[in-house]
């Protein structure tokens, strides 16, 4: 039904904090609460081609794969995929659907102007652009794949956020709630060359001590797949992400360029270069007022929303052929003992609205 899709569209999606990268030494990441909060992204991601209309008897025998002669048609490819996401994707398009006409009611848009104000939006509430990148990888997107979501995740905004009322105590009762979680630790920057043997690192330092470029013997030698095509950065990170080796070897380096001796790892011998360091910071209320106030208006979006769609579906007329019949259609069962004829009517105020 089209509840399920919905429920399933507004739930906040879990997040990972960034790239795994196991090579590095990397052993966890650090977030901000408030940023990985979805606030009822759609991410049923089924590609599904149905043949319009559903149960047609004309449908297509066009071959598409064979199987030692034996033949798979059309028909066969799409009975298959609309028994498996079909109906949910079906579902996901009836509310997409929905929420357009709404919002077309009340000549609300989705510009590409605004798609890009949301994507930067959503960018933001990620600790840096690679954190975010990584997120659409681990939720099976792209960019692009995001983009096409946003549409229906504006509309729905734009529709319910002049319902939705953040005052300033809130703000600010959340921020001294969680305080903590808006400072910024320090951090170090480096990058780093893996290998599988000392011997083999031994021999690297030689190179960097004679003046070798460390990216391109990182592009070349590193085993850590994760950063050597970025000559071995591994941007900014704080303390309890790295393995301790490692974190102590980066946090001890303190000029540009300076090289670590070799830190042997879990998974090998290290060469670390140093490239920069943020201090620690104490965020303010000020600093993170307009941060908060997003998160705090997409909890309430989020909460509005699934009432307002159930509400709004209710209303509507829908047709849907894949759903199963209702009880109502379904034929007698002949064992069922005969109906009581002194059993009063069925109260009619007590249905419930087809939707």
């Amino acid at each position: 039904e089209t509840d399920g899709a919905q429920d399933e569209s507004l739930t906040p999606v879990p997040v990972g904090a960034g790239p795994s990268a196991p090579e590095a030494g990397r052993r966890g990441n650090s977030s901000k609460p408030w940023m990985f909060i979805a606030i009822g992204l759609a991410l049923l991601l089924v590609v599904a081609l149905i043949k319009p209309p559903f149960g047609s008897a004309s449908g297509s025998d066009e071959v598409v794969a064979t199987v030692n002669d034996v033949k798979i048609t059309q028909d066969n490819l799409f009975d298959k995929m609309i028994s498996l996401g079909g109906k949910s994707t079906l579902d996901q398009m009836i509310q997409e659907e929905l929420v357009k006409q709404e919002a077309d009611k009340a000549g609300i848009t989705a510009t590409e102007a605004d798609i890009d104000s949301e994507v930067k939006l959503w960018e933001g509430r990620f600790p840096t652009a690679d954190d975010f990148n990584a997120w659409l990888q681990q939720n099976g997107m792209t960019e692009a794949d995001f983009r096409k979501e946003m549409p229906t995740q504006l509309r729905i905004r734009k529709l319910l956020e002049p319902k939705a009322t953040v005052t300033d105590d809130q703000i600010k009762q959340y921020f001294d709630q969680n305080k903590a979680s808006f400072d910024t630790p320090e951090q170090v920057r480096v990058s780093h060359i893996l290998v599988a043997t000392k011997a083999e690192a031994e021999a690297i330092l030689k190179e960097l001590q004679g003046g070798a470029d460390f990216a391109k013997l990182a592009s070349e030698k590193s085993i850590d797949t994760g950063s050597k095509d970025n000559g071995g950065d591994l941007n900014f990170f704080p303390r309890g992400v790295m393995d301790k080796p490692f974190e102590d070897a980066a946090f001890a380096l303190k000029t540009k360029d300076e090289l670590s001796p070799i830190v042997q790892g879990a998974n090998g011998f290290h060469i670390i270069k140093f490239t920069d360091r943020k201090a620690a910071h104490t965020a303010t209320l000020d600093e993170e007022k307009a941060k908060i106030k997003d998160q705090l208006l997409a909890q309430q979006v989020s909460e509005l929303s699934s009432s307002w769609l159930q509400d709004i579906k209710a209303k509507a007329k829908i047709t849907n052929t894949l759903e199963e019949p209702a009880a109502a259609d379904a034929p007698a069962d002949p064992n069922a003992p005969p109906a009581d004829p002194n059993a009063p009517p069925a109260d009619p105020a007590a249905e419930t609205p087809a939707g």
